[in-house]
């Protein structure tokens, strides 16, 4: 093992010192190279040189010859030349190795013209600059900031014209390339109109559920709309944004939004491009909370799917009312009636709890009570009739009558399942029979009974399923 270690390390500075001896060997012949360079590339023709001088200056030719031929000599000559040939040399490649190019993107392009006269089209919004020229002329134009892109339109008038964009550069040394660089713009007379001002209110959601919006006005009505002519023509409406979402801390009362933007719209909904005087308003949100108590009403579901032999016998709840917020309509609409709760009881067979969720009403945003605990209690199902109750018709289309053909379809018997408690205390005025005619024309049709009643514990049914009415023009 201690041998194995020896002739590891053994091969290991052998292969170390082949590589020495390459390097050194490479090193020597590259010194050989500079020595050939600078014997063929400059002592050679400094010598031939000299030779040329002394054969024109004859007179001189023995002290020239006698300098020349000291053995210094060359070699500070030589030297002298191979220092001024590398300054050169590296003054150009410096300038070769460090020029580069640097894109500044999106730099916003101004335009020089009549703004109160016309509306100008096809005018890009930015334009990309490429920078070219030595990385150090490259950070100084890019530190300072008064390069900037820009349209010349000045003198122009109405139509289509092909302009240059220009790049004031802050470094000369830098030279630059725009993308584009030439464009087409349209110059139009711009005109004015007057506009009334609609309010949108949006982000509601974002206020409180127990607030609502109650009114929202703004501190003007019309708004001056100016543009191109065509460019009016397409605006249908402008509107007022106005975003209950930017109210800091929203309260019942008077809150005020300043600045509030203006948005011009075409007929599809799309916004359109014009300018607006003044391009923003205040608006003033008056925001109320609108509660009230309402009554909570169990509704089963599925009633028909309870255990054979089995009815229910009461429903109890562990709260009977709740408050409620919302808009000031759906507040009044469910305070003098109730909050419907619907159980399914499909399969329901014994005495049984549940937990169900309060729901939340068309326009009511919040309730006190998120769930509520359910009892539904059940006893025996007995049967009970009650004959001769009338069948009214619903949803005639207009300009059209309704008549019952034969005896036994005008009037029907119900059938009522639930137990007897629940039976005897139903008043049979509180039960009605109807027929849907939603989208029957003139002739006799065969329509289906329904029956309904206000006691939610027991089931409705009619006795006779269907009954033929006939439809006549009125």
């Amino acid at each position: 093992m201690m041998n194995s270690r020896m002739n590891s390390r053994m091969k290991k500075k052998v292969i170390a010192m082949k590589m020495l001896k390459k390097i050194f060997k490479s090193i020597r012949n590259l010194f050989r190279l500079i020595a050939r360079f600078i014997d063929k590339f400059i002592i050679t023709p400094v010598t031939k040189f000299a030779l040329f001088i002394t054969e024109k200056f004859d007179k001189q030719a023995g002290k020239f010859e006698k300098w020349l031929n000291k053995k210094n000599t060359l070699v500070f000559v030589s030297l002298i030349l191979s220092v001024l040939l590398f300054f050169y040399v590296n003054s150009h490649a410096d300038t070769v190795m460090n020029s580069s190019a640097e894109v500044l993107r999106n730099q916003e392009v101004e335009a020089t013209y009549n703004k109160e006269a016309y509306v100008v089209e096809g005018l890009p919004d930015t334009a990309d600059v490429t920078l070219i020229g030595r990385t150090i002329d490259l950070y100084l134009a890019k530190q300072l900031s008064t390069g900037k892109v820009t349209a010349d339109l000045s003198g122009l008038e109405e139509g289509s014209h092909d302009i240059q964009l220009n790049y004031e550069s802050p470094i000369n040394s830098v030279t630059y390339k725009l993308d584009p660089s030439s464009i087409t713009v349209y110059i139009y007379p711009k005109v004015s109109v007057t506009k009334t001002i609609t309010v949108d209110v949006i982000n509601k959601d974002k206020l409180d559920s127990k607030l609502s919006v109650q009114s929202v006005t703004i501190d003007r009505e019309d708004v001056i709309v100016k543009g191109a002519e065509h460019t009016l023509d397409k605006v249908a409406t402008v509107k007022a944004l106005v975003d209950i979402g930017n109210i800091v801390n929203p309260s019942a009362g008077v809150n005020t939004l300043s600045d509030v933007k203006l948005v011009a719209y075409d007929k599809d909904g799309n916004v359109v491009d014009v300018e607006m005087v003044p391009d923003k308003v205040t608006a003033t949100v008056n925001i109320e909370s609108y509660s009230a108590e309402a009554n909570v009403k169990v509704i089963p579901t599925n009633i028909d799917n309870i255990a054979f032999g089995k009815a229910i016998s009461s429903i109890t709840t562990s709260v009977n009312t709740i408050k409620i917020y919302g808009d000031e309509d759906a507040v009044s609409k469910y305070s003098d009636s109730y909050i419907p709760i619907e159980v399914d009881v499909s399969g329901l067979s014994e005495n049984k709890t549940y937990t169900v969720v309060v729901p939340k009403p068309e326009g009511i945003r919040e309730v006190s009570e998120k769930t509520i605990t359910v009892k539904i209690t059940l006893g025996e199902e007995v049967t009970k009739e009650i004959n001769d109750v009338k069948i009214d018709a619903i949803n005639l289309g207009p300009n059209l009558k309704a008549g019952a053909v034969g005896v036994n379809s005008s009037k029907t018997t119900v059938i009522l399942k639930g137990t007897k408690e629940v039976l005897d205390s139903i008043d049979p005025s509180t039960i009605t029979a109807t027929v849907d005619l939603s989208g029957l024309g003139e002739g006799e049709h065969s329509v289906e009974v329904k029956v309904s009643g206000e006691e939610v514990k027991a089931n409705y049914s009619a006795k006779t399923r269907t009954v033929n009415i006939k439809i006549t023009k009125s």
